[in-house]
C-alpha cells in the first residue's frame, strides 16, 4: 500500500477552506483536536503506510498491536483525508454538542479501537469459511469505519428524515448500509470489510451493551448531571435535554453550514476551489451524493419540493 502522489494536496486545501468556512469556535474542541491529529500525522507520519495498516497477518499472528492505535488515523492520500475530515466535522459537530465533549471522546478513543478489533474479527471469519488466506493479508487504514460509527450514532440521535441515494428516497435508519455497499460497487479499492466494521460497532452502542460498559467505566464522566439541571459541557454547550435545547442545537448548526449535508458541502467546496458561479440550490446532486433532509427546517423542505416540481 504505498501513498499516491500529493501533488498540489488539493484536498488538504479543500479541507482547510472547509474548516474556515465553518469557523474555530464553532468547532467543539473534541472535533477539532481530531482534525488536527488527522491532518498533523497526515504530513508528519509516524511510519510508513505499510507499518501502520491492519490486517490479521500483521496485527494478530505477528503480534503487531500497536496498529491498532496508529491505523485510523493515518490516510492513503490527501483526497482520502479530504473526504473522511469533512465527514468527521459535520457529524462531530452535531454529535458533541449533543453528547458533550468528555462523553464524545470516550466515544472517538474507544471506536477507533473497537472497529480495528471488529475488522480483524471479521477478516479471520471470513479465513476461516473462505479458506482462503488471503482475507487474512489484506491491510486497511483511514478513519472512515470509525465515521461509519459515528453515522449510526448520528441516526440513532437524531432520527427521522430522509436522503436521496442515487435519486432514490431512502431513510435516513439505512442509508449507512445502502451506502456500504454502493460505495463498495462504485470504489472497490476501499475496505468493505472495514465498514461493515463501523457499523457494527455503532449497532453495539446504540442496540447491544457497549454504551452501557462505556458508562460503568466512564462512570460520573459519562453520566453527566443529575437530570433537570443545566451544566457546560468542555465545549462551552449547554448539555439541558430537552425540546428547547435540541431545537436550538439544530439552528445554531444550520447557522455555519447552511443546512447543508455533508454531501452537499464536498460538492461546494469543490465547486469553490475551481471558482465555479453555479447556483447550489438549482443543481441536483450528482450519481454518488446524497441529498439529507433531516436538518432542514419545514419551510426549506417545502421550498425545495416546489422546485423539484
Amino acid at each position: 500500500m504505498q501513498r499516491r502522489a500529493r501533488g498540489s494536496n488539493l484536498g488538504l486545501v479543500l479541507l482547510l477552506s472547509q474548516i474556515y468556512q465553518a469557523g474555530f469556535n464553532n468547532i467543539p474542541p473534541v472535533t477539532l483536536a481530531t482534525l488536527g491529529l488527522n491532518v498533523f500525522l497526515f504530513l508528519k507520519p509516524l511510519k510508513h503506510l505499510m507499518k501502520v495498516c491492519i490486517s490479521v497477518n500483521e496485527s494478530y499472528y505477528r503480534q503487531d498491536w500497536q496498529r491498532l492505535l496508529l491505523s485510523p488515523f493515518h490516510h492513503a492520500d490527501d483526497l482520502h483525508l479530504y473526504f473522511n475530515m469533512v465527514s468527521m466535522l459535520w457529524k462531530g459537530i452535531k454529535l458533541e454538542r449533543e453528547l458533550g465533549s468528555a462523553q464524545f471522546a470516550c466515544i472517538i478513543a474507544v471506536f477507533s479501537q473497537l472497529v480495528g478489533i471488529m475488522y480483524l474479527l471479521l477478516e479471520m471469519v471470513l479465513t476461516e469459511i473462505n479458506d482462503d488466506h488471503s482475507y487474512s493479508m489484506q491491510c486497511a487504514v483511514g478513519f472512515s469505519g470509525v465515521l461509519f460509527a459515528l453515522k449510526v450514532l448520528n441516526n440513532h440521535y437524531h432520527p427521522g428524515g430522509t436522503s436521496y441515494v442515487m435519486g432514490i428516497a431512502v431513510s435516513n435508519r439505512y442509508t449507512c448500509w445502502v451506502e456500504l455497499v454502493l460505495i463498495h460497487v462504485l470504489s472497490p479499492g476501499t475496505s468493505f470489510v472495514g465498514h461493515l466494521s463501523g457499523i457494527l460497532v455503532g449497532l453495539l452502542y446504540t442496540k447491544g451493551p457497549l454504551k452501557k460498559i462505556m458508562e460503568a467505566s466512564g462512570g460520573v464522566l459519562l453520566h453527566g448531571s443529575s437530570s433537570g439541571q443545566t451544566f457546560y459541557n468542555n465545549a462551552g454547550y449547554s448539555d439541558h435535554r430537552n425540546h428547547h435545547y435540541r431545537q436550538n442545537t439544530q439552528r445554531d448548526f444550520s447557522l455555519y453550514t447552511g443546512g447543508l449535508s455533508e454531501e452537499e458541502q464536498y460538492q461546494r467546496a469543490i465547486r469553490n476551489s475551481f471558482h465555479e458561479r453555479a447556483n447550489p440550490r438549482d443543481e441536483r446532486p450528482p450519481n454518488g451524493f446524497y441529498e439529507s433532509l433531516g436538518p432542514l427546517s419545514q419551510e426549506e423542505i417545502r421550498r425545495r419540493r416546489l422546485q423539484r416540481f
